[in-house]
């Protein structure tokens, strides 16, 4: 059985793959003898992996056929495989892919070290052609270790149980690992960049090999033709700006997409095919005011944590995947903060398909040195790169809280990293926003965003009405600026609020506030986003959250996305229409025409 059956690379996707997903053998390997012991050797495999463990599903899962949550540092897969027929013809190549590895990875393909990755929540490959054999052995060395704080872990809590506003962690493998097949010179990689004030997309392509090679590139829409462009690569690389008359633009409200396919062709052999798609869109600040599209925009997000009650980080299948952005739709949100978690590909693809905006968003580490700068830069740069294609994606937060530089007051350093992480991020993508340290103790950003838990109405409202009021705020005592940066005019979003706890069984959890009962909980969430939603200074929120976590039992959903209210009382809430009009027409001012 393959569990997560679908192809897991939607934006650079190739015909055939063949896909790695299911049973496993594994062990742990508390002692650290594994490597002394030679298990990648396939002379030594018998009788060293004494367990089964499902694939992509972690340890500590219960998909993954173990589900036992204490600490385990070392882990070790083994499994076989044999490639298809015709594969090794023609002097193609077969690469071996890893969507996700929690944290650092050695891996062997018949003995011999194919690829090494450090980083839990990007992909990484390897040609294993010159490897390969009949029957093939594929062993996998994972380290995880719980504890090291200077490892980007975002809500992994560091001991077995979690706690507070921190989970389960996830080890080992966590999302899909596949083989495909390709010509010895293959496309790499695929930027696309929309142009939207000048109808145009920039195709840029990346090669294997420094030859000589042409990439034909056609564009099309709903199965229409709509351009196509010669693409000359000149050691490896070339690029092409590609007109798209009378552009049809990407919105929650019409997510159109273009469909691209490329052929790379060197003139000998089969050429190298690989589709993708983009989404015509613009996110830019302008005299102070979000604009998507060149308009005025006001953000409506949920904070999405990502987690699942039987996959932790992993989803059981690209149906749950779906059914979260449908479900924040339905509850008539444009948005998602994707909070402290680098979200499967999947899931973007279906935020692109369906419409739906996402703030994405760097898992933090804990602990500030130079072994955590380097692990979070190195991550963030290879974040950025896989996901740059999205439409869906308008924002960047590589920090959340000041997680991982906790002394940004006293420490220069600190300061540093925050405004270099900023201009990193810009310099890689500045088609989107970046928000420096989202929730207080800000570098430069193009957005001020706030974290603000305040649970009375009247209060949110007379903050966001003054702007003396909103820049004497200090959210859990923290300046909403850092050193010498100042509030420059930036759009004004309270980018987490609410978490209003509200159990609809016997669940035992916390939030931020607590309701009994169906009609308070939607008095409450009602006079909240209304508050907001009036607040003149404001030009978005970000509700806590989408569903249940764990013991966190704050969401608008349960852990396994029952509702906690008709969707539709949310929807109209977030529409603007309250659920009892006439007692917030009292307190807070009538929000004006637009």
């Amino acid at each position: 059985m393959s569990h997560r059956p679908e192809y897991p690379r939607p934006q650079f996707v190739r015909a055939n793959w063949l896909n790695l997903n299911g049973a496993w053998d594994f062990a742990f390997d508390d002692g650290d003898q594994g490597l002394e012991e030679r298990w990648y050797d396939p002379a030594n495999v018998e009788g060293r992996f004494p367990q089964r463990i499902e694939v992509p599903y972690v340890f500590q899962s219960a998909l993954s056929g173990i589900g036992r949550r204490e600490r385990h540092d070392l882990l070790w897969y083994h499994r076989t495989f044999m490639v298809p027929a015709g594969w090794r013809e023609g002097g193609q190549r077969v690469l071996l892919h890893f969507g996700a590895v929690d944290y650092r990875a050695w891996v062997w393909v018949n003995g011999e070290l194919a690829a090494y990755h450090e980083g839990g929540h990007t992909p990484f490959q390897a040609d294993i052609t010159p490897l390969l054999a009949e029957t093939n052995h594929l062993v996998v060395r994972v380290e995880d270790v719980i504890t090291d704080l200077t490892q980007p872990r975002g809500k992994q809590f560091w001991q077995e149980q979690s706690a507070g506003i921190f989970y389960t962690p996830s080890s080992g493998i966590w999302q899909t690992v596949w083989l495909e097949v390709v010509p010895a010179v293959h496309l790499t990689r695929v930027q696309l960049t929309p142009n939207v004030s000048a109808g145009t997309v920039t195709i840029a392509c990346t090669a294997s090999s420094p030859l000589p090679a042409t990439a034909a590139c056609e564009i099309t829409f709903g199965g229409k033709f709509v351009a196509s462009a010669e693409i000359a690569l000149e050691g490896g690389s070339g690029e092409a700006v590609v007109a798209i008359p009378n552009a049809r633009l990407w919105s929650p409200e019409d997510p159109a997409c273009y469909d691209v396919t490329l052929r790379l062709s060197t003139g000998e052999g089969r050429p190298d095919e690989v589709r993708s798609y983009f989404g015509m869109r613009s996110i830019e600040v302008v005299d102070g005011k979000i604009r998507l599209n060149g308009a005025p925009y006001t953000m409506k997000l949920v904070l999405d944590q990502g987690y699942f009650p039987t996959g932790l980080l992993t989803a059981p299948s690209d149906a749950d995947l779906r059914r979260d952005v449908e479900l924040a739709r339905e509850m008539g949100f444009n948005g998602v903060r994707k909070h402290q978690k680098v979200e499967d590909p999947r899931y973007l693809y279906w935020a692109d398909r369906l419409g739906l905006l996402v703030w994405g968003e760097m898992a933090n580490n804990y602990r500030f040195s130079e072994t955590g700068v380097r692990r979070l830069v190195a991550e963030w740069q290879e974040v950025i790169a896989r996901d740059y294609n999205h439409p869906c994606i308008v924002a960047w937060v590589p920090m959340n809280e000041s997680w991982g530089v906790p002394a940004l007051q006293q420490e220069p350093r600190q300061r540093e990293l925050l405004q270099a992480l900023y201009h990193l991020t810009r310099a890689l993508d500045p088609t989107r926003l970046v928000i420096s340290n989202d929730g207080w103790e800000h570098a430069y950003s193009d957005l001020c965003t706030i974290h603000d838990y305040s649970s009375d109405a009247e209060t949110l409202y007379a903050r966001y009405a003054a702007m003396e009021e909103v820049l004497a705020y200090r959210p859990s005592n923290r300046p909403l600026y850092v050193g010498d940066f100042r509030y420059e005019g930036q759009p004004i979003l309270v980018s987490e609020c609410g978490g209003i706890a509200f159990r609809l069984g016997d669940e035992q959890g916390w939030g931020y506030s607590t309701v009994t009962d169906e009609e308070a909980f939607a008095a409450s969430y009602g006079r909240l986003v209304g508050a907001l939603q009036r607040a003149p200074l404001l030009q978005g929120y970000c509700y806590t959250q989408l569903t249940d976590v764990e013991q966190e039992i704050n969401g608008l959903l349960t852990y396994d996305r029952r509702p906690k209210l008709p969707l539709e009382i949310i929807r109209a809430i977030n529409q603007g229409r309250s659920p009892e009009p006439e007692a917030q027409a009292e307190r807070l001012p009538a929000l004006a025409p637009a």
